[in-house]
C-alpha cells in the first residue's frame, strides 16, 4: 500500500491551510492510501532557526518522508511566499529527499494575487531537494474556505471540486509509480 506524508506549513492551529490538508488526507485515506500529517509548527524551534541538521526531533519526519510515495505539503501565503516556518525545515532535509516522489503543493492566501507564489517561490525549492513530479497547485483564497461553530471547515463548491479532481489524479498518479516500482521488481 502506498503510503502519503502531508507536511503542514502553517506556523498557527488551527488554520485553513492544516483544515485544507486534513480534508486532503482524509479524502486520501478513504481511497487506500496510508497518511500521515506532520505540523513544522510542533518540531522544535531552535532546532529549525539554528540549522541543527542532526537534531534527533527530525529524525521521525525525515523517515517518514523517506518512506512516503507521496508528499502534500501546505502553506499559506505570506508576503507572496511560503512561509518562513516551512522554508527552515526544507532546509534541514538531505538534499535529493523528494527524489522518487509524487508531489502536491496546497496554499491558502487572502487574496488571489499571489496565486502564482507557489510556482515561483516553492516549486524551485522542491525541485532542488530532487521533486521531478509536481502535480498541479491547489491555490484556495481564504474567503473559499469558511470555519463553521464547531470548528469544522466549509470549503466552497468550486474549491471542493477542483481540490478533488486533483487529489484523485495524486491517488492515481502515486498508485500507477507503485505498479511501475513493483513490475520493474519483478522484472528483475
Amino acid at each position: 500500500m502506498a503510503y502519503i506524508l502531508a507536511i503542514a506549513g502553517s506556523p498557527s492551529h488551527p488554520s485553513r491551510t492544516y483544515g485544507l490538508l486534513e480534508y486532503a488526507t482524509k479524502f486520501i485515506s478513504q481511497q487506500g492510501l496510508e497518511t500521515d500529517i506532520i505540523s513544522v509548527r510542533d518540531l522544535p524551534a531552535e532546532d529549525l532557526v539554528y540549522g541543527r541538521y542532526n537534531s534527533p526531533a527530525l529524525e521521525k519526519p525525515k523517515a517518514l518522508l523517506e518512506q512516503a510515495s507521496g508528499v502534500i505539503i501546505a502553506t499559506p501565503i505570506y508576503k507572496a511566499a511560503y512561509t518562513g516556518l516551512l522554508k527552515s525545515f526544507l532546509d534541514l532535509l538531505p538534499q535529493k529527499a523528494l527524489t522518487g516522489k509524487v508531489l502536491l503543493p496546497l496554499a491558502t492566501g487572502g487574496t488571489i494575487a499571489h496565486l502564482l507564489s507557489i510556482e515561483y517561490a516553492l516549486k524551485p525549492v522542491l525541485g532542488e531537494l530532487g521533486a521531478r513530479h509536481i502535480l498541479s497547485t491547489v491555490y484556495a483564497v481564504d474567503k473559499q474556505i469558511q470555519v463553521q461553530a464547531d470548528g469544522n471547515l466549509q470549503l466552497d463548491k468550486e474549491l471542493e471540486e477542483r481540490l478533488q479532481e486533483v487529489l484523485k489524479e495524486f491517488v492515481q498518479t502515486v498508485n500507477n509509480a507503485q505498479l511501475d516500482v513493483k513490475q520493474l521488481a519483478y522484472s528483475n
